[in-house]
């Protein structure tokens, strides 16, 4: 960057007369007044080095927040498709516990029903083997009965 001293040395290289400038000597007593114009100048010229610096600072700064823009585009797009991507796993992990649990239920209910066909069975079992041997109970107070009539009548 060019400082305001080094732009006024350039500037006399490009000055337009030909003919050569004589020193102006003026009253000493009376040069106050030169002195506040070229320390206006001086200002002036400082201000706008000041502006110039401070639009630069101004367009490095648009250019970072133009080259983030992008950045933090695909940075919230990949966290976008993390997101995604957590989500799918825990409806999938979801979707396998449930389908675990169905299937825990339908084995318990498997369970039941084989045990509660087998007390069936087994009772069943057990009030045949009642019937039979009611049967047989009664056949043989049936033959001790012919038996007793037999031999009541035989005799």
């Amino acid at each position: 960057m060019a400082t305001p001293r080094s732009l006024c040395r350039t500037l006399r290289h490009f000055s337009t007369t030909t003919r050569p400038t004589l020193p102006h000597f003026s009253d000493p007593t009376s040069s106050t007044p030169r002195r506040d114009t070229e320390e206006a100048a001086k200002l002036a010229e400082l201000r706008r080095y000041l502006k110039l610096l401070e639009l630069r600072r101004d367009y490095v700064k648009h250019v970072q927040e133009t080259r983030m823009k992008p950045i933090m585009e695909v940075e919230l797009m990949r966290l976008e498709m993390f997101r995604v991507e957590e989500a799918r796993k825990e409806a999938e992990l979801e979707q396998t516990k449930r389908l675990r649990a169905e299937t825990a239920k339908r084995r318990a209910q498997k369970r039941e029903a084989a045990k509660q066909q087998q007390e069936e069975t087994l009772l069943k079992q057990k009030a045949e083997k009642y019937e039979i041997s009611k049967k047989k109970e009664l056949l043989r107070e049936e033959k001790k009965k012919e038996k007793k009539t037999q031999s009541s009548s035989g005799v």
